[in-house]
């Protein structure tokens, strides 16, 4: 695990020539990345979550594209359509830009709900299907979307499965005075981003993502999400839990997340700091919790709260 550390650190360490104050995120964006699920970052304009996307992608020696979602984007727009060629005389073809290994879905609910729903099968099964001809994607394949708060203007809320299938929704966050001042010397002479270089390869992603289940993760650990997910399911307030994906969710996060840490083996400190970016986005919770001004991430604060922790040792090799 040593060396999936060591790659782990190489790409925080290149991300950060341009992100300021970004740490805590930047770890889960590889959390996302080393578990080979899909990443949703909102906040409001201006806080950067274009600009993390690009540089992690920047960081890889991989194919990227970057959708802009509006909309008039139809789903042809996203995986690409059959054409008439008159010159062979035969219907082609045409790629989308979902064709790479990693794509920015840039302001996702921005784009009505049928085009959002043009990533449904991609995401989910890394593959596209386009007049009934099933076309595989390139592996490592990572969706990065951003999205505004849906009380902007001119935006869709993301449906419970197209949200069910980001594997963490994370939010950009304002700088502190501190670190907005150090943005301001970073960019004042230039841009770094512009300098950015890829300081890893997709093999050595592919290598990262196939060690990350071989994470040991003891019994107890195991009991103590499945208890977190099954506490969501009656919770008060909460009218839709956590689905059985979102239990392999919150597991693989784990694993990814004690891989990039240099562990072979997950803590339930590691569990407990993931429930939030992992959970709390799959749950729908009632009118009547909205209005009194609580929302699904205190709701799972609780949850946590009284969920008992376990105990035992969890040193590779527990059972």
């Amino acid at each position: 695990m040593e060396q999936m550390a060591a790659l782990a650190a190489r790409i925080r360490a290149n991300m950060e020539k341009v992100m300021v104050g970004k740490a805590d995120v930047i770890e889960l964006l590889l959390v996302a990345l080393a578990a080979g699920g899909h990443v949703l970052i909102e906040d409001v304009p201006g806080t950067g979550k274009t600009m993390l996307a690009k540089s992690l992608a920047r960081s890889l020696d991989v194919t990227f594209r970057r959708i802009q979602f509006t909309p008039d984007l139809l789903p042809s727009d996203v995986t690409g359509l059959s054409y008439f060629n008159q010159k062979t005389g035969e219907f082609e073809f045409r790629p989308g830009p979902v064709f790479a290994q990693v794509l920015l879905a840039d302001e996702i609910n921005r784009a009505t709900p049928r085009t959002q729903s043009a990533l449904l099968e991609c995401m989910e099964e890394r593959q596209v299907t386009v007049e009934g001809v099933t076309r595989p994607l390139a592996r490592p394949f990572l969706v990065l979307a951003t999205q505004n708060p849906v009380e902007q203007e001119g935006t869709f809320p993301l449906p419970e499965a197209q949200l069910d299938r980001f594997l963490l929704k994370l939010p950009a966050g304002y700088p502190s005075a501190d670190e907005e001042m150090a943005m301001l010397d970073r960019f004042r002479s230039g841009d770094p981003y512009r300098e950015l270089a890829p300081v890893a390869t997709a093999d050595e992603i592919l290598a990262l993502q196939q060690a990350v289940p071989q994470v040991h993760v003891a019994r107890p650990v195991q009991q103590y999400i499945v208890d977190l997910a099954r506490a969501t399911r009656s919770a008060e307030g909460i009218e839709l839990g956590v689905s059985p994906r979102g239990t392999l969710a919150l597991l693989r996060a784990s694993q990814a997340l004690a891989a990039v840490r240099g562990r072979d083996y997950v803590l339930p400190d590691d569990v407990q700091y993931l429930a939030r970016p992992v959970l709390a986005h799959r749950l729908v919770t009632s009118t009547q919790l909205r209005l009194r001004g609580r929302g699904a991430a205190e709701v799972l604060d609780g949850i946590l709260a009284a969920t008992p922790v376990p105990a035992e040792p969890v040193p590779k090799g527990a059972v």
